[in-house]
């Protein structure tokens, strides 16, 4: 990665040992430019936090905090318990029965003096046919499936949108400290000018023109500011507390696992197209539930009634099967119906894969091209932005050239070195959709790659 570092202190002695042999004013200029093409010195590395939050520990603390995986686990028990009770038989039915008692007349609500005044107990059990019955336990278990899927699908998302809250973070950290710098070297530069206005070597329009540099950095500042909380707070959305902890060490962003070089059997093992196919066998559960109602289910009852004892007790013995008098209008077309349900799923499925098919192979363009044209600010455009700004401190310290122009050179290339990390920050974006389309394969990544350096210093920017 490009280095945003600057000459060292180095090359300012001999600088400014040119500076005390010219005018007075190019005197004073001259330092101005100093100051402006020399940088301080990096800090020293501070010690690390002792738990970073690496983008690995990041993503397990969203998969800790999330309650919607919490949510379709609950989904899953929820159907599987209902497969259990849909393979049972129903419950049997004890009926309790007074039959006969006279309404009128002078034995009016007797129990005992009309000789037809029973009292009755029975017994009765609707026999689902056993093949009925695994259609109803096979729909709900498809149902848990897709609970399942459906978890699965969540949490790609949920680390695909942790990955780029962390991203983002780092990336305008990166942003804040690189401007940070810039302000630094632009205050010295003020104070060396104000410095030369007071003793005559600098004019007012020098004066004027680097404040009105450090104004220009403060206002962005004070964007990058604002973005740097935004992006703690959307961290703080999946990862909770940790999410001001100091960051670990950024992935590598140039491999993305297998399945996001996106052959077309490949996305099969994408997760919403995982989900799609759960969905299609509940679907068809559904329809072998709606085939396998066409069968009767028979209700078979006993019942027992006692009479006055001069009649004796009665037993009775029934059957009752349901009449599908018009099936061809109601079972057949409830069955029709679910079997267009099964044929519309496939075809959406279909439609999904090919959309996602198409998007996997624009991410993975983009990213490659971005790769690309990070390469080409590391070999070309920053030397050049560099080089330019060496070139207009050189012409002014020969009397040859502006300080604006100096300060417009030195603009352009922190301009240069933003939009780099910008495109940094996008690449990372799209290596985030890719290496999180499927979460297995990440972590196959990971171990492979990811925990094999736990040396490797942070890197930068």
């Amino acid at each position: 990665m490009y280095s945003y570092s600057h000459p060292g202190e180095a090359k300012r002695l001999p600088l400014r040992h040119a500076v005390r042999r010219r005018h007075s004013r190019l005197s004073m200029a001259a330092l101005a430019v100093a100051l402006i093409s020399g940088t301080t010195q990096p800090a020293a590395a501070q010690s690390p936090l002792p738990a970073p939050l690496t983008l690995e520990a990041a993503l397990q603390a969203a998969q800790m905090h999330s309650a919607g995986l919490l949510a379709q686990d609950a989904s899953a028990t929820a159907f599987r318990e209902q497969a259990v009770a849909a393979g049972r038989l129903p419950d049997p039915e004890l009926r309790l029965s007074l039959d006969n008692v006279p309404a009128e007349g002078p034995m009016r609500f007797s129990l005992d003096d009309d000789f037809m005044t029973m009292q009755s107990i029975g017994l009765s059990q609707t026999f689902t046919d056993a093949d009925k019955r695994l259609a109803r336990r096979n729909r709900f278990e498809r149902e848990a499936d897709a609970a399942v899927a459906n978890r699965r699908l969540q949490l790609a998302t949920l680390r695909t949108q942790t990955a780029r809250a962390w991203l983002a973070r780092h990336y305008q950290q990166q942003l804040l400290e690189l401007l940070e710098q810039q302000r630094e070297e632009a205050v010295l530069v003020v104070e060396a000018v104000e410095a030369g206005y007071r003793g005559g070597s600098a004019t007012q329009s020098e004066l004027f023109l680097t404040r009105a540099a450090v104004a220009r950095l403060d206002d962005r500042l004070r964007e990058t500011r604002a973005d740097l909380n935004n992006a703690d707070s959307l961290l703080s959305r999946w990862v909770g507390d940790d999410a001001t902890t100091t960051l670990g060490r950024l992935p590598d962003i140039r491999q993305v696992p297998g399945a996001a070089q996106a052959a077309a059997h490949e996305i099969e093992a994408h997760p919403q197209l995982t989900l799609l196919d759960a969905r299609t066998r509940v679907a068809e559960a559904e329809a072998e539930v709606a085939r396998q109602e066409k069968s009767l289910d028979w209700t078979w009852s006993l019942r027992y009634s006692r009479r006055d004892d001069a009649f004796g007790d009665m037993v009775s013995l029934g059957v009752a099967i349901p009449l599908q008098w018009d099936r061809k209008n109601r079972q057949d077309r409830e069955l029709a119906a679910s079997l267009a349900s099964v044929e519309q799923r496939r075809n959406e499925r279909e439609e999904i894969r090919r959309e996602h098919l198409f998007e996997v192979r624009r991410l993975r363009e983009s990213w490659r091209s971005n790769l690309t044209r990070l390469d080409d600010y590391d070999r070309t455009l920053l030397p050049l932005a560099e080089g330019r700004t060496q070139a207009a401190q050189a012409a002014y310290r020969g009397g040859k050239g502006s300080l604006a122009a100096v300060l417009e050179a030195r603009r352009m290339a922190v301009d240069t070195r933003i939009e780099r990390l910008r495109i940094e920050m996008q690449t990372a974006t799209l290596w985030a959709e890719l290496a999180f389309l499927i979460p297995e394969e990440y972590d196959i990544l990971a171990a492979r790659d990811g925990h094999a350096d736990q040396t490797t210093k942070e890197p930068t920017p």
